[in-house]
């Protein structure tokens, strides 16, 4: 298990600009290692799990054609013509 030294410690802080007591050196090492502890239980447990691959499956059904009466939906738009719906022109030619 991999361990971060307090000499690591004030290096990082160095590099970061950051200042620390020698009190707060200790806490914070004990973060650092608590953190690499958890990340290491993480990858570990991630090693040991059972990865299941999945087959794609084609799920398409058959077509189904239902006989509508058009008419009744068209009676609905604001506008129709020749059995389909008119719409306002948005696009330029």
């Amino acid at each position: 298990m991999a361990q971060v030294t307090k000499e690591e410690i004030k290096k990082i802080a160095e590099m970061t600009k950051v200042s620390f007591s020698d009190a707060e050196l200790d806490g914070i090492m004990q973060q650092f290692n608590d953190v690499i502890s958890y990340a290491e239980r993480v990858v570990q447990i991630a090693q040991q799990a059972e990865i299941v691959s999945v087959k794609n499956i084609n799920a398409d059904r058959a077509d189904q054609i239902i006989p509508t009466d058009s008419s009744k939906i068209l009676a609905q738009a604001p506008d129709g013509q020749d059995n389909f719906f008119v719409v306002p022109k948005f696009l330029d030619n």
